[in-house]
């Protein structure tokens, strides 16, 4: 028809449909990259090889699951990209449930040191390195905040730290229970 502009590439549409939603260019090169390896999998040459989405949504997952054997939250973020595809930029409702073979979660035991063990690796550190295990131990702080502190973000009298530019880009007063701060600038306690 004249006077209509084409209609874009798929990628290129899903990109302008993500940037229009405000996503993160890190979420959009994640959807991209699993757009091309849905469409490559099922080796689709034109936008009516997306019919039936439901049933090559669940064969993608399943082969990713059982022949790739992928971690749990790699199907998700996969699975999402495919639903973000079909209903946001194909404007196609999946109607049907998606049954595909779920890939296992794999459980985590979190590797915790007691006390005592945490006192025995403080004591033979010393200086800056110790002071920030102290903080990272004593307040909860991530790495990144511990190591971005300021001498003037440490109350060493009220034993409180303020955290600027934390998660989310707020900051936050934190107590910092069951540290001794003996001995730095301005920690005169």
């Amino acid at each position: 028809m004249e006077g209509q502009p084409p209609t874009p590439k798929l990628l290129d549409q899903v990109r302008n449909v993500l940037r229009l939603h405000h996503y993160s260019i890190h979420t959009e090169r994640s959807y991209i990259d699993w757009i091309k390896r849905y469409v490559h999998f099922h080796e689709m040459r034109s936008r009516e090889d997306l019919a039936d989405g439901e049933r090559k949504i669940e064969a993608f997952l399943t082969d990713l699951a059982v022949r790739g054997q992928v971690a749990a939250s790699t199907q998700n973020q996969a699975m999402n990209a495919l639903v973000f595809l079909y209903r946001k930029v194909l404007k196609k409702p999946l109607d049907e449930i998606i049954d595909a073979v779920r890939a296992e979660r794999k459980v985590n035991v979190p590797v915790v040191l007691t006390r005592e063990e945490v006192s025995r690796v403080i004591v033979v550190m010393e200086g800056v390195p110790q002071l920030i295990v102290k903080l990272l131990y004593g307040s909860g702080l991530r790495i990144l905040e511990a190591v971005r502190l300021r001498v003037k973000d440490v109350d060493f009298a009220m034993k409180q730290v303020t955290v600027r530019s934390g998660k989310g880009g707020s900051y936050a007063k934190v107590l910092c229970w069951g540290i001794e701060m003996t001995g730095w600038r301005g920690g005169q306690t």
